[in-house]
């Protein structure tokens, strides 16, 4: 199916990783909403993975939400929602009580103003102990950039000077304001980070 819908190589390598973190992390049932969700391809991957959480996919740009209503229509998974306008940055959002939020590479190719109302959004939309998942790149303050996430970093900065990867502890701070605890993150492929957030 992949090679007739629009793919990212990235997705692709990723998923599987991912997908075995929110086992562990994520709730047994309920509605987790996808930020983000670029070509759907990460949203079916997990949705087969787990298949009893229902998932609802959402993206700002009109072509990604197409291109991932067709790779729904293709697939004919039952715990797939259509895909919603959201815009991370703008409030409200057009879906009103979620179990979990799952997030993947978006808060370094947007303005700091989606982080902060991405975390807006979750402080009000989850429940007490409901997840928060990000994963992506980042700066630690206690090592060096790697020279991949480096370059990395120059290239989106390059292509729009809101971009680029964020602190961690900033991105914490900024989740605490809104009553989300960090929990752990954990070391991924290609110097990523899976952060885990729960709402108190």
């Amino acid at each position: 199916m992949d090679q007739h819908f629009p793919s990212s190589p990235a997705a692709l390598r990723n998923r599987a990783p991912i997908a075995a973190v929110l086992r562990d992390v994520l709730p047994v049932r309920g509605l987790v909403l996808e930020l983000a969700s670029g070509t759907g391809e990460h949203v079916l991957h997990f949705a087969q993975a787990l298949p009893d959480l229902v998932w609802q996919p959402s993206d700002p740009s009109a072509d990604a939400r197409q291109a991932i209503a067709a790779r729904l229509r293709a697939d004919h998974r039952d715990n797939v929602r259509d895909p919603l306008p959201i815009d991370a940055a703008l409030w409200p959002w057009p879906v009103e009580q979620v179990a979990a939020i799952v997030c993947i590479n978006m808060i370094h190719i947007s303005p700091w103003a989606a982080t902060t109302g991405l975390m807006r959004a979750a402080g009000q939309m989850l429940p007490p102990g409901g997840v928060l998942y990000l994963y992506g790149p980042y700066r630690r303050a206690d090592r060096p950039l790697e020279p991949g996430n480096a370059a990395f970093d120059a290239d989106l900065q390059a292509r729009n000077p809101a971009w680029g990867l964020r602190e961690l502890d900033s991105v914490i701070a900024c989740a605490a304001e809104q009553g989300l605890i960090f929990e752990r993150s954990i070391d991924m492929p290609a110097n990523n980070l899976s952060v885990i957030l729960r709402r108190q």
